[in-house]
C-alpha cells in the first residue's frame, strides 16, 4: 500500500477510477487568480480533484499553495475564476457555510484550544455542521441534548480511529506535537467533510511519524471515503500516497499528472533545483 517516504517511484494509473468512469470531479478549481498590493499570488490556476483521490499540491516556498488553500476555505476571495464543489460555486456561498458544504481543513500551525481536552477539541469541529440557536442552547431543549450526545459519540469514534482514546480526556497542551497534529486532524474529521484540505501535515514530524501519517491519510481516504487535497513540502510523503500531483511556482501551475510524471517534468525540476533534469 504505502511505500516508505523517500521512494519517488510510482506505478499509479494516469487517470483515477472516477475519471475512467466519466464521473464529474468533486472539486473544480477554474482559472483562479488573486492579487495582493498589485502582486499576483495566483495566476489563472486550474485543476480538478476527482472523487476518492489523494491529490498533492506542491511547489517551492511562495508558490501560492497556502494562498490557494485560503481561497478554497474562503479566507480569501479570488479576484477572478471560480471554485466548484459538486458543481456548486463556493464563492456564491457565505463563509460560514463552507464547512456545511463539505470542506474541512487543517492548518500549518496547530490551532487548538490548549486547555480543553482532546475530546472537547474534536467536538468543537462537529459544532460547525449542527443546527441550533441561542435560546435552545440556554434552556437545553431535548433536541439540543441529543445533538450534544451525538457530538460526544462522534468525538469518541474519531478518537478511536486516530488512536487517541488513551489521551482523550487530557488537555492538548500536555501532549507531544505529533499527537496534537492528530487532534487537529480529528477536529477536521468531525466536520464530516467530503474533501479534506491538509496544509503541511508533516511539518515538525520525525521520519517515523511521517510514515505513520502517510498510512493514516490513505486510511482516511479508503475507510472514510474522504477525498484529500494535500499541501506538503515532504516530497517522499506526497509521492508515496498521492494519486495525482499539481505543481505550482510563482502562482502558476507548472505541471499536473501522476507522481511519476510530475517528478520527471523538467519545469518542476528547474523550480526545485534550478537546473534541467538529467
Amino acid at each position: 500500500m504505502l511505500r516508505p517516504p523517500g521512494n519517488w517511484t510510482s506505478d499509479k494509473p494516469a487517470f483515477s477510477a472516477s475519471e475512467a468512469r466519466g464521473e464529474k470531479p468533486l472539486l473544480v478549481v477554474r482559472n483562479v487568480g488573486i492579487e495582493f498590493g498589485g502582486i499576483a499570488a495566483l495566476k489563472n490556476v486550474s485543476f480538478n480533484v476527482p472523487h476518492g483521490d489523494i491529490v498533492g499540491l506542491i511547489g517551492p516556498n511562495g508558490a501560492g499553495k497556502t494562498t490557494l488553500f485560503n481561497c478554497l476555505s474562503r479566507i480569501y476571495r479570488p479576484s477572478r475564476g471560480d471554485i466548484l464543489l459538486e458543481d456548486r460555486s463556493i464563492l456564491q456561498q457565505p463563509k460560514h457555510r463552507i464547512a456545511a458544504m463539505g470542506i474541512g481543513r487543517t492548518f500549518q500551525n496547530v490551532a487548538l484550544f490548549s486547555t480543553l481536552s482532546v475530546r472537547d477539541n474534536i467536538r468543537i469541529g462537529g459544532h460547525s455542521i449542527t443546527s441550533g440557536d441561542a435560546i435552545s442552547d440556554m434552556i437545553r431543549l431535548s433536541r439540543r441534548r441529543r445533538t450534544e450526545e451525538r457530538l460526544d459519540e462522534v468525538a469518541r469514534e474519531i478518537c478511536e480511529f486516530l488512536d487517541l482514546r488513551p489521551v482523550e480526556d487530557l488537555p492538548v497542551s500536555s501532549l507531544p506535537f505529533g499527537t496534537q497534529k492528530r487532534v487537529e486532524l480529528g477536529r477536521a474529521l468531525a466536520m464530516r467533510p467530503k474533501i479534506l484540505l491538509l496544509d503541511e501535515p508533516a511539518g515538525g514530524l520525525n521520519h517515523e511519524e511521517v510514515f505513520a501519517l502517510g498510512s493514516l491519510i490513505v486510511r482516511i481516504r479508503d475507510q472514510l471515503g474522504i477525498t484529500i487535497l494535500l499541501v506538503e513540502h515532504h516530497m517522499g510523503l506526497v509521492m508515496s500516497i498521492a494519486d495525482r500531483v499539481v505543481a505550482l511556482n510563482f502562482g502558476e501551475k507548472l505541471s499536473e499528472g501522476t507522481p511519476a510524471y510530475v517528478q520527471s517534468d523538467e519545469n518542476v525540476v528547474k523550480a526545485y533545483l534550478g537546473s534541467k533534469a538529467t
